[in-house]
């Protein structure tokens, strides 16, 4: 564990990206927030109490928030992932890290736990920071307007902020996508050159052949359906556009899902693939 832990700590060192892009991604967010406060006094005071149109208001710019963050933590998992191994080899640091007494597992393990847990946790934390720091000052701007708070606490709460967000970012983002992580380990332990040209050639050709041979999509359906939902699901009919229940994630459904377990078992194969790699594997 303590190996782990210090791996770990390696990868939090060498990957600065995984708690500054974040924290780029919040200041960027605060930013705009800012310039939107400028008409926030006057669209309150127009919107009609309780109505769609207020919800859309008060909701919309923490929406806009989580999902900023969020695309920003699915982006660097995805690059980190595909340099993870791949870019030790690359540039002859394995060499040094093999000397050191830290087994293959502990390292494949150590940069696993990297997207599939530290960066979604790094998130989800800049997400609420953010979130808490965005109705804050909303709510000294609408103060100094005569308006009345309840106007935006009403709507929001950061308890439920808080846990709509650790479902999204942590237990979906996180667990859920613990596969495409895997996969994308497995390719840079094993990638000599270009490791994203290979990591998305096999799906699509097995996307191509199988609507080629037998047209048919089921592999492209399964690949939807895990990663980014039903084709067919839809909104709740009469919920506005964008207010935070969107994002809302049923931890309790998603954990008892046998998808997720069959998802974790690929995932720890496609792991001990890229173990087994880096074992065999030398510097190029």
């Amino acid at each position: 564990m303590n190996s782990l832990y210090w791996s770990v700590r390696r990868e939090l060192w060498e990957n600065r990206s995984i708690y500054l892009a974040p924290l780029i991604g919040a200041g960027i967010v605060l930013v705009g927030l800012l310039l939107a406060l400028v008409r926030l006094p006057a669209r309150l005071q127009q919107a009609a109490p309780n109505s769609p149109e207020l919800h859309q208001i008060t909701d919309v710019p923490y929406v806009a928030a989580a999902i900023v963050l969020m695309a920003i933590q699915l982006v660097v998992a995805i690059f980190y992932s595909l340099d993870a191994l791949y870019g030790e080899r690359r540039d002859r640091s394995i060499l040094f890290w093999k000397s050191m007494p830290v087994s293959d597992l502990t390292t494949v393990v150590s940069k696993a736990s990297v997207p599939m847990l530290v960066l979604p946790v790094v998130t989800f934390v800049a997400t609420v920071a953010t979130q808490t720091v965005m109705l804050l000052v909303s709510s000294v701007v609408l103060a100094a307007n005569g308006l009345s708070l309840s106007l935006l606490w009403d709507h929001l709460s950061l308890v439920e902020i808080s846990r709509i967000n650790f479902g999204h970012l942590v237990a979906f983002h996180g667990i859920w996508y613990a596969p495409l992580y895997a996969w994308l380990l497995l390719v840079s332990a094993w990638a000599r050159r270009l490791p994203f040209l290979w990591a998305t050639l096999p799906p699509i050709a097995i996307i191509v052949v199988e609507r080629v041979a037998f047209n048919s999509a089921h592999f492209a359906v399964l690949l939807q359906t895990h990663f980014l939902g039903a084709p067919d699901a839809a909104p709740p009919a009469g919920m506005p556009a964008m207010t935070m229940e969107m994002l809302t994630t049923p931890v309790g459904g998603l954990l008892l899902s046998p998808a997720l377990w069959v998802g974790l078992a690929v995932s720890a194969a496609f792991l001990f693939g890229a173990m087994r790699l880096r074992r065999i594997r030398g510097a190029m």
